[in-house]
């Protein structure tokens, strides 16, 4: 077979080998040898022939590259990544997130609502966001909006600028300009977004009625008394989050779902495996609800922690490893209701994360229980003087302390291999709860494209769509240091983890964004070509 290269078509780079994973044209996935034809001029696929061309099949000012048996797949779309900027760039920004994601074939991002200042809760504050994003995106990058208490009227002006969709959250978010909602703020964001095509996302999370910590205030999002216990015990904090904090939430979520009945609702970073028969039953029933997990729940647990390392907090918790087994199973179900796969990248300063010295040499700022909805801020009336002495003992005793420490896991650009190197290793180990390539495919491509509206021109292998690729060498086996992290701050609970699996390219509609081992760091494009995506969402 030959294929001629047509005069007013332009140039053509043209992509083999023997394992891609192609998009069907009913949308199924199909693990197929590949020839992949990109036009460089739209940026587009225009040909997809399943079975390896030779370079005598093109013309000869076509740009042919043989890769083997490596596999290509679509450029990840992770849709719950925080930037940060602008307000809080010391703890990450756009230039530096978005090479992280493109050095591990991530060729989308959504960004969230928060923790920039000012919030994307307005839409004078969207404008501020994608202002700051200007020249600064190495792969395309979309935006949520946040729903905060008094913001209804900023909703639909923010779907019609092209946000993606919208988080609110049900506990408080550790940032004061993001505060929690109540159901009453529920009820008027579903009624509001009824007959919009986005999807309204909750961070599910919310203290029961029925506490020894709590009294009536809970339900005006109140944070809880003093934790009891160690403080700088994993188990501690474990048990100050447990699973009927998400539970309760879904449950709060379920009930209003009948005010828009046609409004996709969706449950970000589920970690309790105790909701997901709540889900079902949701679903079951007729209401258009989702959830989606992450990567350091599904390669992470409690049992692995250490005394005082706080890089491994993250709200909802990292929970134990029955638990995280129950995640696996849910995902391969055939009913799932884990729709998606996502990082929740969180970052901040090294600092924040109050590590021990043995982990962190950076001095440890005295901070509030605030981060997570803990309330220890009913400070006495002391003296200059005694204020001093009184931070200088509470910075001694918050290093390693589990509820002063930000909450937050870094790992944008780390979720192809930490999943693939996850299922392998529970492969190996006999599960039958395992996903293959072509799973992850879906979980980490497909259906986060479709989450966010955008599966019309990325997270698929189809001709018209983004030439959005990411080629993956599955065998090669590597351990994450801390300078092979690209994100701002190189604290992570993934340092020193081995993984299968790397990748070695990213394209970015038909542009090599990323080469493992190139020029520049690898960015080898020298200079950020991503997007801010404002297409309005119709879907």
């Amino acid at each position: 077979m030959t294929i001629t290269n047509r005069s007013n078509a332009g140039p053509l780079t043209v992509l083999v080998t023997t394992r891609a994973v192609l998009t069907l044209p009913d949308d199924g996935l199909l693990l197929s040898p590949a020839t992949i034809s990109i036009s460089p001029a739209t940026g587009k696929i225009v040909a997809i022939v399943p079975t390896v061309l030779p370079r005598s099949s093109f013309p000869l000012s076509t740009t042919y590259i043989n890769y083997g048996s490596k596999l290509l797949i679509p450029g990840l779309v992770d849709a719950h990544v925080h930037l940060n900027e602008p307000g809080r760039t010391e703890w990450e920004g756009f230039r530096t997130g978005t090479r992280a994601a493109a050095s591990g074939g991530v060729t989308t991002v959504i960004d969230m609502p928060l923790n920039a200042i000012p919030p994307t809760t307005t839409l004078a504050g969207f404008k501020e966001k994608l202002a700051a994003s200007q020249g600064q995106c190495w792969v395309d990058v979309g935006f949520y909006g946040g729903v905060i208490p008094g913001n209804a009227d900023e909703l639909l002006p923010l779907v019609d600028a092209g946000v993606r969709g919208f988080k609110g959250f049900l506990i408080e978010s550790g940032v004061e300009e993001f505060p929690a909602i109540s159901s009453n703020d529920i009820a008027l964001a579903m009624k509001t977004l009824k007959d919009s095509p986005t999807t309204l996302m909750f961070h599910a999370e919310m203290i029961p009625p029925i506490t020894d910590s709590v009294g009536d205030a809970v339900q005006a999002s109140e944070p809880p008394l003093a934790p009891h216990g160690d403080l700088q015990s994993y188990q501690t904090f474990l048990e100050s989050r447990p699973p009927s904090f998400e539970t309760y939430a879904i449950d709060e979520i379920v009930s209003l779902a009948h005010l828009a009945p046609r409004l996709h609702l969706h449950i970000v970073h589920l970690s309790a495996t105790q909701a997901i028969p709540i889900l079902k039953a949701a679903r079951k029933a007729g209401i258009d609800i989702t959830a989606e997990t992450c990567f350091h729940y599904l390669g992470l647990a409690a049992e692995g922690v250490e005394r005082g390392d706080c890089r491994y907090k993250c709200c909802p918790p990292i929970r134990e490893q029955l638990n995280q087994d129950g995640l696996w199973e849910e995902l391969t179900a055939p009913d799932s209701c884990i729709k998606t796969v996502v990082s929740d990248h969180s970052p901040c300063t090294p600092e924040l994360k109050l590590l021990p010295p043995r982990l962190q040499t950076i001095e440890a700022p005295h901070m509030h229980h605030s981060d997570s909805g803990i309330d220890m801020t009913a400070d006495l009336e002391l003296s200059e003087e005694e204020k001093q002495e009184a931070d200088i003992q509470a910075a001694s005793k918050e290093v390693g302390d589990f509820f002063a420490a930000w909450g937050g896991i870094s790992s944008v650009g780390l979720g192809l291999p930490i999943l693939y190197t996850s299922a392998k290793k529970r492969a190996a180990a006999g599960s039958k709860s395992t996903p293959s390539i072509v799973d992850i495919v879906r979980l980490c491509c497909a259906a986060t494209a479709k989450q966010v509206g955008l599966s019309h021109r990325k997270g698929a292998l189809k001709v018209g769509m983004d030439a959005d690729i990411c080629v993956f060498d599955d065998t090669e086996e590597w351990v994450l240091h801390s300078n092979g992290m690209h994100w701002k701050n190189r604290c992570s609970p993934w340092e020193g983890h081995r993984f299968t699996g790397r990748v070695k390219e990213t394209w970015l509609r038909g542009q090599k964004v990323f080469e493992h081992g190139g020029t520049n760091g690898g960015f080898v494009g020298g200079k950020p070509v991503g997007e801010a995506i404002v297409e309005k969402r119709f879907a």
